[in-house]
């Protein structure tokens, strides 16, 4: 009965995307991270960084009920979410709030999220183009 739970498909499309459970998954990552900044957890920086790391999950459902240059558009908004983790990425190294190895993995996460939604881009655009050329042939 389990095998039959994991086969269906989500009813939320994003569920079904591997990018959308990275994200989920460096959510909980930066969750724990910030908790052992020595500044209170509250601090402005570890706010912001939590906030970030949850609008690349966040744009990426968004976008997922959308026509797909809106999804596009909103994929674009995850990879800014994105490119806004690495800037507190390196603030977090620069003040000795990450090791090395830790700002190692944020920026092999983030680089992997960007490639990722930047290949699902390309296959939306590229259906969104073979969709237009059919439709002006008739």
């Amino acid at each position: 009965m389990e095998n039959e739970l994991e086969k269906t498909t989500a009813f939320f499309r994003f569920e079904d995307l591997r990018v959308y459970h990275k994200a989920l998954d460096y959510i909980d990552w930066i969750n724990q991270s910030i908790g052992e900044f020595p500044v209170p957890k509250g601090d402005i920086i570890s706010e912001k960084f939590f906030q970030s790391a949850m609008n690349i999950a966040v744009n990426i459902s968004e976008g997922s009920s959308r026509n797909k240059s809106q999804f596009i558009y909103y994929l674009k908004l995850a990879k800014s979410a994105i490119r806004e983790c690495v800037v507190f990425t390196s603030l977090a190294s620069k003040r000795k709030f990450f090791t090395s190895d830790a700002a190692d993995y944020s920026r092999n996460q983030l680089m992997e999220m960007t490639k990722m939604i930047g290949a699902l881009i390309g296959s939306l655009q590229r259906s969104s183009s073979f969709t237009a050329e059919e439709e002006e042939d008739f």
